[in-house]
């Protein structure tokens, strides 16, 4: 509940979820100027149950978790230590830059450029710039990619998934299962992700589950990328398009327009489209 001096006048409240956050933004009028505030509360935790049918064999897995970031780290040997002193670092980044440039946070279109930002910041507003989104759509991509990087250097091979973004390097291929929410292909397909194509980001949007913002309606859209950056901010994009089934078809043309999209897989209801180079599973 917000409480206001008198002299004040809502005008407008909108709410936006964001990495476990809703994100509460309200315009109101104090005599003849129009002002905007913003509120920030955290989300219930939410259980991971499909961190259960991951299958990391021959690697160590664990679970880092630092505030609203929860990731799911598979590498060669145990490095939540250093995992965690990797997040706290990013997250420092982009706290402290949010606190200075509070639009940056709630902003729904592309952020200008800023030369002077951290570097999960630079990377988050040039992986959105022309897409047209705002830079937090790829936050979750942008702190799975940046951690499994400085990860590699501990370790051949590691795997971050970041509320169900992936950013992975492995010697082998592996199968990244579709979640798709109450549709009746969830679960029963899944990308084949070729080492050869490694390192890649897998990430997805979905209009229907999870609390992330979607302005489409599609039970999920999946995008694969070099840049797990790139692929969040992608898949954000394409979902807030997608709003019925006729714009299934539509998809891989905007995926192409995109740039820097190596394929993925879009999903409404019990129609599936899928594009680019890439191979499906029955699972």
């Amino acid at each position: 509940m917000f409480l206001f001096n008198a002299g004040i006048t809502i005008e407008r409240v909108d709410f936006l979820s964001i990495d476990g956050n809703i994100i509460i933004y309200y315009f109101f009028r104090c005599n003849s100027l129009r002002m905007m505030g913003i509120g920030v509360f955290m989300q219930k935790y939410e259980i991971r149950s499909y961190r259960n049918k991951i299958n990391a064999k021959g690697l160590a897995s664990f679970n880092v978790t630092m505030k609203e970031t929860d990731l799911w780290v598979s590498a060669e040997r145990d490095l939540s230590v250093e995992t965690r002193d990797i997040v706290m670092s990013y997250r420092y980044q982009l706290e402290n830059y949010i606190q200075s440039h509070p639009l940056f946070l709630v902003t729904l279109n592309p952020y200008p450029p800023d030369p002077y930002a951290p570097l999960i910041v630079q990377e988050m507003i040039n992986a959105t710039r022309d897409i047209g989104v705002g830079p937090m759509a790829a936050v979750a991509g942008a702190i799975a990619q940046l951690a499994a990087v400085d990860l590699l250097q501990s370790s051949d091979q590691v795997i971050v998934e970041n509320g169900g973004d992936i950013f992975m390097k492995m010697k082998r291929d592996a199968i990244v299962s579709i979640f798709a929410g109450e549709s009746p292909l969830s679960e029963k397909v899944g990308i084949k992700i070729p080492a050869r194509i490694m390192p890649v980001g897998i990430c997805s949007s979905s209009g229907k589950v999870g609390h992330s913002l979607s302005l489409g309606h599609s039970d999920v859209i999946t995008v694969i990328s070099a840049s797990a950056i790139r692929a969040d901010g992608a898949a954000t994009a394409l979902g807030n398009r997608l709003k019925t089934k006729k714009d299934l078809e539509k998809v891989p043309e905007w995926a192409d327009a995109m740039g820097g999209i190596l394929g993925g897989v879009a999903i409404l209801g019990d129609a599936m489209v899928p594009w680019g180079d890439i191979e499906l599973a029955v699972l």
